[in-house]
């Protein structure tokens, strides 16, 4: 359960989509069952899918509507299911040696994805794995509007110490702090991000799988999108809470125990 439920209220500004260098990107969800997550991710957030393939077998390509391509899924057993954020670095090779000399891991080492782009598979110091992506394409792709149905929004860091995750992500990317939120016993929730926060990190004392990011996705309406994912093997953990603007949001966890969030309106 995300801990830190009402910093997030307070702290979360305008939802932008990720536009530039050292942002998160695409997102990919890891899965025991890619049929099974593929149904249910239609029918709770409204994507659909194509069929494609990557350095690691076939990988379903997950669209907002508007046919925009927003994220990816493949399968592979033998793990716990969940998602990762791509963020887009100009040298994949040298952000892989920074993360290592930070304290990070290289969980797969960098590798070429023809006509798509390069990539690396790595994690922070406490153990939260993310992905290192260089685009090879010269005009970025669309992206949905903010807060639309099928969007990304927005990234929160579950960690075993955040001023230690701050200072590998601020040494990394240039992450820079936003608001910070005093969340009495359970600590402080930092925002943070470039020029606007995109993110936000605290110290989640409850982690029985590790360190971990958490991301939110845009639905068409909340109270429609949590009958979806009960009625589909989902299971609520908490909201819907409103934030600022009025829209709501949800933490919840898909059939095949991967955590995600959603947000948008009620009613």
């Amino acid at each position: 359960m995300i801990r830190s439920w009402s910093a997030f209220v307070e702290a979360l500004p305008s939802l932008m989509e990720p536009s530039m260098a050292n942002d998160f990107c695409w997102f990919e969800l890891v899965t025991t069952d890619t049929k099974a997550a593929g149904d249910f991710y239609q029918k709770v957030i409204g994507w659909t899918t194509e069929m494609s393939s990557g350095p690691a077998g076939p990988y379903t390509i997950f669209k907002a509507p508007g046919d925009i391509h927003v994220g990816g899924m493949l399968e592979m057993q033998g793990m716990q299911p969940g998602w990762l954020g791509y963020i887009a670095v100009d040298d994949v090779d040298a952000f892989a040696g920074k993360v290592e000399a930070a304290g990070g891991q290289v969980h797969k080492a960098p590798q070429d994805i023809p006509d798509v782009g390069r990539f690396a598979v790595v994690a922070d110091p406490q153990g939260a794995m993310f992905v290192l992506f260089k685009d090879t394409s010269t005009t970025p792709p669309p992206r949905p509007a903010p807060m639309s149905p099928g969007s990304l929004g927005w990234g929160e860091l579950h960690a075993t110490d955040w001023e230690k995750a701050f200072d590998f992500y601020a040494g990394l990317f240039g992450w820079k702090k936003h608001d910070t939120v005093d969340m009495g016993e359970m600590g402080v929730y930092q925002t943070v991000g470039l020029d606007q926060a995109f993110a936000g990190l605290f110290t989640n004392p409850d982690l029985p799988n590790g360190p971990y990011w958490l991301y939110y996705f845009g639905v068409d309406g909340v109270d429609s999108a949590i009958e979806r994912v009960k009625a589909n093997g989902g299971e609520i953990l908490m909201g819907p809470m409103e934030v600022p603007g009025g829209a709501f949001v949800v933490n919840a966890k898909d059939p095949q125990g991967g955590y995600f969030a959603f947000l948008g309106m009620r009613g």
